[in-house]
């Protein structure tokens, strides 16, 4: 989120390059709670910033949200879905995924293939659903 957020920033001139360091820390400590006491360990973490390359952040949070909209399409398709996954059979996903995704290749845009395939548009409901789920778990929240 905070990637994705500094790269619009930083391309539409709001955030400069020089501010980039401290405008992470800044959110860091905002939204987690933590200051990092490197640039390695903060804003250089990740490889892509430090050799110049923009832009991969949001394409990562986009598979993130329509990967779980494809993933609950297909456990409504295959209700033992979980249980398979579980025992590391993954034949019917592959099959699924062959048909459905796969063997269309560059046919669809991603817009029109998630709308074929689920019914809907891009959505990001079922995303943040399964984060809320996830965190709630691990954390033990209500």
């Amino acid at each position: 989120m905070l990637r994705v957020e500094m790269e619009i920033g930083m391309l539409t001139g709001s955030i400069s390059v020089k501010e980039a360091p401290d405008f992470w820390n800044s959110k860091m400590k905002d939204y987690l709670g933590i200051t990092p006491d490197t640039a390695s360990s903060g804003i250089l973490q990740d490889m892509h910033w430090s050799v110049g390359l923009m832009g991969y952040f949001a394409t990562y949070t986009i598979g993130n949200l329509i990967s779980v909209q494809i993933w609950e399409t297909f456990r409504a398709a295959e209700p033992g879905a979980d249980d398979q996954c579980r025992s590391g059979d993954f034949s019917k996903l592959r099959s699924w995924l062959k048909r459905e995704i796969h063997e269309h290749g560059r046919r669809y845009t991603p817009q029109q293939l998630v709308q074929r395939v689920t019914g809907a548009d891009i959505n990001p409901s079922p995303y943040l659903d399964y984060l809320e789920r996830k965190y709630r778990d691990i954390y033990g929240l209500s």
